[in-house]
């Protein structure tokens, strides 16, 4: 049924980086969830006023701002598509995040009025009827959630779709509202108990929930997340798999929506290496970063020495003298000058982001380690960055 769908209504569907194309899959989403929803709202409304049922009513409501959160997703995603412009050079792609954050705001105002309105029946109950008709509806409503909930999983796994997610989620936490709200119809049928409200509450609970689970998945690119770690080992491996380099430092992965992002890296080259020949292979890796990944990549050049075994030997002694002091903490751009009677260790030190120390802390534990490790004719002069994107160990 998916694929049917997909196929029907969307032009070059594995394409799905292209800003167009993901527009159609928005546009598709978004008409799904507004035509199923607002039949799904009649229909609960209907039982809801044949019942006196708060819980069932509450249920329409919430798929009514169900049809509203498709048609901000389907927005979003028209906007999102827009071509980059001289104020947005990276193009419109968070807007795509926004509209995943409106409507994990949508469900939040709904949680809240239904815990509210539940609360009150708890407090004052008032009769209600039981109806074949209305636990039909319902039961019908649970299995049309399920399949959105699925429908928009698998198109937002497709896709890498933040937004898409949170209508999957919102619609899998409607199906176990909804089946709560069957349960307490079915209770009061067989046993005569009154848990309308009580359950009303219940799934003003499972809303919230589902809310808030959608604005965290939407807040974490608005905000800026760490790439994940099996990104940052891939890309790694890809600089790396180049014998020109020597290693890579200072990685940073931009998003600017899906389909949309920009990374940097610091590049170590031998120092005594022809720098044309150089500069010509980190051309062709940052070309290869950018069909592998499908983002810009900028990368800066770092000579280190690799020809004195002096050097290489104390640097060595430095990484591992950095992970004894924190553990995570890696060197780069090191470099060693020689005085009359000492020895300047003159490197950068990337700290773990969780690290609670200081830049000066930092320097001092590094200082103190260096000197019960190498003697005191060492000195370090470090510079303190904080670890972006961690890399792995080679």
């Amino acid at each position: 049924m998916i694929d049917w769908l997909v196929k029907k209504f969307i032009k070059d569907p594995e394409n799905w980086e292209d800003p167009a194309v993901r527009e159609r899959y928005g546009l598709l989403t978004g008409l799904v969830g507004i035509v199923l929803n607002l039949l799904l709202s009649a229909g609960k409304l209907g039982a809801g006023l044949l019942t006196g049922s708060i819980s069932v009513t509450a249920d329409a409501f919430n798929n009514l701002s169900d049809a509203g959160s498709s048609v901000v997703t389907l927005a979003g995603f028209r906007m999102a598509a827009k071509q980059a412009d001289e104020d947005h050079p990276f193009g419109h792609g968070r807007i795509e995040y926004l509209a995943g954050l409106i409507v994990a705001a949508a469900i939040l105002l709904v949680g809240v009025e239904l815990a509210k309105t539940s609360v009150e029946k708890i407090l004052s109950p008032e009769a209600v009827s039981f109806s074949w008709l209305s636990a039909g509806i319902l039961l019908a409503s649970i299995l049309v959630k399920l399949w959105m909930s699925w429908f928009n999983r698998t198109l937002g796994r497709r896709i890498g779709s933040a937004a898409m997610a949170a209508t999957a989620a919102d619609s899998l936490s409607d199906a176990v509202a909804t089946s709560a709200v069957l349960l307490g119809t079915l209770v009061f049928r067989f046993t005569g108990y009154n848990v309308d409200g009580w359950v009303g509450l219940l799934v003003a609970v499972f809303i919230l929930r589902s809310g808030w689970g959608a604005a965290k998945d939407t807040l974490d690119p608005l905000l800026g997340q760490s790439p994940s770690a099996e990104l940052v080992a891939d890309i790694e491996r890809t600089v790396l798999a180049h014998p020109e380099i020597s290693g890579i430092h200072d990685l940073i992965v931009h998003d600017y929506g899906p389909g949309r992002s920009m990374m940097s890296l610091h590049a170590e080259v031998p120092r005594n290496a022809d720098m044309l020949e150089i500069h010509d292979v980190i051309d062709n890796i940052e070309r290869e970063l950018k069909e592998k990944f499908h983002t810009e990549a900028v990368i800066h050049m770092d000579p280190i020495v690799t020809d004195d075994p002096e050097v290489v030997r104390t640097r060595e002694e430095m990484e591992t003298i950095a992970e004894e002091t924190i553990p995570g903490m890696t060197i780069h751009d090191f470099r060693m000058t020689a005085g009359s009677d000492h020895k300047n260790l003159i490197f950068d030190a990337a700290v773990p982001l969780g690290c609670q120390l200081s830049d000066q802390e930092v320097a001092s534990a590094i200082a103190r380690k260096t000197a019960e490790r190498l003697g005191p004719g060492y000195f370090t002069v470090v510079s303190v960055d904080r670890a972006y994107a961690p890399l792995p160990p080679v």
